[in-house]
C-alpha cells in the first residue's frame, strides 16, 4: 500500500473507526498526529461512541466527529424513534468517500462500521491482522478488510493504532506519541467544584474490583500527602460510596458531584497530580502529561503504562500492586 494523495490533486480523506472504550479512544488519538505530520492536507474523520465525542473534539485535527450511539439504542431497538436514529447514522456515515478507512478495535460492531462506510475507486479498509494478550478482538472484523495488519501480540495500546496506520500509509513510527490535545490556559474558567490553588486527583474507581488498589492505601497516602486537597469523582453509586469511605477518613479529601466526560476531562488536565488505577481518566491525565502515578493490580502495564513522558510513573504490575511507600515517592518525585 502506498499513503499517496489521489494524483496528487487532492488531500486524502481518511476515517478512523474506534468506538469505545474510553481508555481505547484516549489511545488512538496518537494516530491523528502522526497522519497530520506525514500528509498535513488530510481530511481526518472519526466514529465514536457519543460519550467520547468531547474527548476526540479536544483534537483539532479532526475535521468530522460521527457519533456512534450503540450503548444507547440497544436499549429500545424497537422503537421507531432510535430505528431512524440509527439509518441516519448510516447516512451521515456515507456521505463522504474515504481513500483509507481504519478499524483499530477488531470488532465485529467496528467492522460493519467499516464495511458500510464507502471508498473510492482503488481506496483501502485497514484493520487488524491479529489481537493483543487479553484483547477482545474478534478475527469476524477481518471479513471488512481491504488490508489486514498484523501486530506483535504484545504491542502498546498506544502503538498498535499507530503501526497499522505506518504500514497503510507508508512512514514510519519513531517519534513520541502525540494525543494532540490543547495545553492548560491559566485563564481558562474553572467550574465551581475545582480548587483555585493547586490539587491531587485520585482516580480509584474501575469496573473490574480486582484492579483497583485498597482502600486503606488510598487514606494512608492521602495523610502523607496532607494538607493538599484531593479530589475524588466518581462514575457509579458503588465508586461514590467508595469515594464517601476515602473523603471520611481523610480531612483534605471531597467527593466530587457526578461528572460529565468534558468535566472529568477538565479535572484531569487541571490537576496538579493525579493518581489512579489502570482506567481511562487516568490515562486522560497521562496523555495531558500531568504529573501522574499509574497504579497496576491486575492489569499488565507493558500495555497502557504511559511511557511518552517522564512526568508519568508506572508502579506494579498484574499481581503486584505497588506499596504505598512507593506511590508516595513516585508522588513526591513529581510534586518537586
Amino acid at each position: 500500500m502506498v499513503g499517496a494523495q489521489a494524483g496528487g490533486k487532492r488531500p486524502l480523506n481518511i476515517l478512523l473507526v474506534r468506538v469505545s472504550s474510553l481508555g481505547d479512544v484516549l489511545h488512538n488519538l496518537p494516530m491523528v498526529a502522526d497522519i497530520a505530520r506525514h500528509y498535513p492536507h488530510a481530511n481526518i474523520d472519526w466514529v465514536v461512541e457519543e460519550g467520547y465525542v468531547s474527548l476526540v473534539r479536544l483534537n483539532a485535527r479532526v475535521r468530522t466527529i460521527i457519533p456512534f450511539a450503540l450503548r444507547r439504542w440497544r436499549k429500545s431497538l424497537g422503537k421507531p424513534e432510535t430505528r431512524a436514529e440509527i439509518r441516519a447514522f448510516f447516512r451521515t456515515l456515507r456521505q463522504q468517500q474515504y481513500d483509507y478507512v481504519f478499524d483499530t478495535q477488531g470488532l465485529l460492531k467496528t467492522g460493519i462500521i467499516m464495511g458500510a462506510a464507502r471508498i473510492v475507486k482503488g481506496g483501502h479498509k485497514v484493520g487488524l491482522a491479529n489481537g493483543s494478550e487479553g484483547s477482545g478482538y474478534e478475527g469476524i472484523s477481518r471479513w471488512f478488510h481491504t488490508d489486514s495488519i498484523p501486530t506483535d501480540p504484545r504491542t502498546h495500546a498506544v502503538a498498535r493504532g499507530r503501526i497499522v496506520a505506518g504500514a497503510a500509509l507508508g512512514y514510519p513510527v519513531d517519534t513520541p506519541a502525540d494525543f494532540g490535545l490543547p495545553a492548560v490556559s491559566p485563564d481558562e474558567p474553572r467550574p465551581d467544584w475545582m480548587p483555585a490553588t493547586p490539587y491531587a486527583v485520585y482516580f480509584h474507581g474501575t469496573a473490574r474490583d480486582a484492579k483497583k488498589w485498597a482502600p486503606q492505601n488510598w487514606i494512608e497516602l492521602g495523610r502523607q500527602l496532607a494538607p493538599m486537597p484531593i479530589l475524588l469523582p466518581w462514575g457509579s453509586d458503588k465508586e461514590k460510596a467508595e469515594a464517601e469511605h476515602l473523603a471520611a477518613n481523610l480531612p483534605n479529601a471531597r467527593v466530587l458531584p457526578r461528572l460529565s466526560m468534558a468535566d472529568a476531562t477538565l479535572l484531569a488536565r487541571h490537576a496538579a497530580l493525579a493518581i489512579g488505577v489502570d482506567t481511562g481518566l487516568t490515562h486522560i491525565a497521562a496523555a495531558f502529561t500531568v504529573p501522574t502515578v499509574e497504579i497496576y493490580a491486575d492489569s499488565p502495564r507493558w500495555k497502557t503504562e504511559g511511557n511518552w513522558s517522564p512526568k508519568i510513573i508506572n508502579l506494579g504490575d498484574r499481581g503486584a500492586p505497588p506499596s504505598v511507600a512507593e506511590v508516595l515517592a513516585a508522588a513526591r518525585t513529581l510534586l518537586a
